[in-house]
């Protein structure tokens, strides 16, 4: 195993309709209360004391991010991430099923996610090697499917977001803390001094651990800025000083111009609300530049001088990059299937054996042109959910708009500014994280899918509200406009 959600048919709620109970209007409320909303309502009835299902998540994400098993080796045989995935997978079938609910609720981005799985089982067939892309399927994309359908049906509140994107923060941190120490100590190290990971999986090639670096960094970013305690604003400020330096001791050109992109992308999203931030961390880095090691700027140089490159994989990408390409024009409908670009070797090619190193290429050479079609459903889908949260948070503004509509309730201050800072958060994640994919096959990956539910997530949350407001009776100075009826 290596590498949100709301909504019901009308009104955004996924053929789930709310309890009649939820729409009958109310007697007189108390002057200045709000009306209680029956999305609150349904969603309070449907919460219990634990949610195993949240939890088995959580220990899944644990699992998968700190990996027990490398240090303590008689773990491996306990499979406990899989454990954690059928434990909370069972949980949440038996509380739907319970309920007398579908087995989950869909969301565009979850029937995307579908779609691409089928897409790989039904181009295995037309595989240079069938066994290897279903092999690639239930060892990787399946699971990759199972946790998302988990990500839809539990991450239900932005407390939850918040919980979740908390534990990927301390676990990026302290992948990051054994990175910089294994740089400083000088061991673990490859290619003329570059760091790879401490852990394995999705960490250990160095530049698959700076794309991950650059992925989680704003994520930690955004905590900094958050109004919570010291304690925790440390914390993240901490865990964002390493991965900065893991991405740095990684050497990883890849990793630098997502690093790159990642800034900037957050630097344009928060510069009107904190313009003494960005301003301060653009001289902090200007001041920090002359203090990188020098084989570092060795190897960012090699981007545009090829003689620094000692290692050759510069001249490498570019011949794997026109390959998969080539690829794709030989196999444009069905690719070379999921997986198995590195066992694609026709007459002529000079980098066997090898895997396509682009995102965009490795699905299009694999999984032809219908598979190119969702993942860039996909990827649109992501990059443009923050931004259409914060769309939406305006409408929550309380303008005068809103004011003559009466629609929508007000949100708290501090979940207003959880999920703006979130998005401002996710938008430059994903900018960072596409930018490295364009150099690294990690279309299949974990990454890539925990962002895109963590980016969707709000939108879905503030349309629910914002539709479950329309379900409630308007409210004439501070009564409903039933009780208006009945009192006239």
């Amino acid at each position: 195993m290596e590498r949100l959600v709301f909504g019901y048919g009308t009104g955004g709620h996924n053929g789930e309709a709310p309890k009649a109970d939820g729409l009958r209007p109310k007697a007189a409320t108390p002057v200045g209360k709000e009306v209680a909303s029956a999305f609150s309502r349904k969603h309070a009835a449907e919460r219990e004391p634990r949610d195993w299902a949240f939890l088995g998540l959580m220990a899944f994400t644990a699992l998968l991010f700190f990996r027990p098993q490398d240090f303590v080796r008689p773990l491996g045989s306990l499979h406990l991430a899989e454990v954690a995935a059928v434990f909370a997978l069972g949980a949440l079938i038996a509380r739907r099923l319970g309920r007398g609910l579908t087995v989950t609720r869909l969301t565009p981005e979850l029937v995307g996610v579908f779609a691409f799985a089928g897409i790989m089982l039904a181009t295995a067939p037309f595989a240079v090697w069938m066994g290897g892309a279903v092999s690639t399927f239930t060892g990787q994309y399946a699971k990759v499917v199972l946790i998302f359908v988990l990500m839809v049906n539990t991450l239900t509140s932005p407390r939850r977001v918040e919980q979740f994107t908390w534990l990927i923060v301390i676990a990026s941190g302290y992948i990051a803390a054994l990175t910089v120490l294994d740089y400083a100590r000088g061991v673990n190290l490859i290619e003329n001094g570059r760091v790879q990971g401490a852990v394995g999986g999705m960490f250990k090639n160095p530049n698959d651990l700076a794309l991950n670096m650059v992925a989680v960094l704003p994520l930690a970013g955004a905590f900094i800025f958050r109004l919570i305690s010291p304690i925790r604003r440390g914390t993240a400020a901490l865990a964002a000083t390493l991965m900065l330096f893991a991405v740095v001791a990684t050497q990883s050109r890849a990793g630098t111009v997502g690093l790159v992109a990642m800034v900037l992308v957050l630097a344009a999203t928060v510069v009107k609300r904190r313009p003494g931030v960005v301003f301060g961390g653009a001289l902090a880095a200007m001041l920090a530049l002359p203090l990188l090691p020098s084989a570092y700027w060795q190897r960012i140089a090699s981007i545009t001088d090829k003689n620094l490159d000692q290692t050759g994989s510069r001249e490498a990408r570019s011949i794997l990059l026109r390959e998969s390409f080539d690829a794709f024009v030989a196999h444009p409908l069905t690719g070379v299937g999921a997986g198995q670009f590195k066992n694609y070797n026709p007459d002529g090619r000079q980098e066997a054996w090898r895997e396509s190193h682009n995102a965009v290429l490795q699905v299009a050479s694999e999984l032809g042109l219908g598979g190119l079609i969702i993942f860039g459903f996909l990827l649109a889908r992501g990059m443009s959910g923050p931004i259409q949260t914060r769309r939406l948070l305006r409408r929550f503004d309380g303008g005068r708009g809103h004011q003559r509509k009466g629609a929508v309730p007000a949100l708290d201050p501090r979940e207003r500014e959880l999920l703006t800072t979130h998005a401002e958060a996710l938008s430059a994640a994903l900018a960072g994280w596409f930018v490295c994919a364009l150099f690294a096959s990690v279309a299949y990956h974990w990454t890539f899918y925990y962002l895109l539910a963590l980016a969707t997530l709000p939108r879905e949350y503030l349309l629910g509200r914002m539709a479950d407001a329309r379900l409630q009776p308007p409210v004439v100075a501070g009564r409903t406009q039933a009780a208006v009826g009945l009192s006239a």
